[in-house]
């Protein structure tokens, strides 16, 4: 089953090379990936099949892995692609009473949903 973690990277030249290389080099795919900088750091979300491998893996590189998730991982092609259908889908979650922490795509047309409740999430998304 798919994991989800969250590393912190010194936001600079090079340290998400530095991510692809280690999990590369452990023989870890990367499943889908989101990043972005704030204040210094470069927080990434990775999506993983072998959690324990990836943190090894990352950890040996002297990379922080801060967190670990079991995300909503599901087939989007044919449905996400129509304006509005973000809305609806983060209302839907919303209503439940449901955070939505992190979000992204993945290979295969995939979308990775990290919830606060995901039993929630999955009900609220009719899944």
């Amino acid at each position: 089953m798919a994991k989800d973690l969250t590393v912190s990277l010194e936001d600079r030249p090079g340290t998400l090379a530095d991510l692809g290389e280690a999990l590369g080099k452990a023989g870890i795919n990367i499943e889908g990936i989101c990043g972005f900088g704030v204040e210094g750091r470069g927080i990434i979300h990775v999506l993983v099949e072998d959690a324990a491998a990836a943190r090894k893996a990352l950890e040996g590189a002297g990379i922080k892995v801060e967190g670990e998730a079991d995300p909503i991982v599901a087939e989007v092609a044919g449905r996400a692609d129509k304006p509005g259908e973000l809305g609806k889908m983060a209302r839907a979650i919303a209503n439940a009473g449901v955070n939505v922490q992190a979000m992204y795509m993945a290979t295969h047309d995939r979308g990775v949903i990290v919830t606060t409740d995901n039993e929630k999430a999955r009900k609220a998304l009719g899944r």
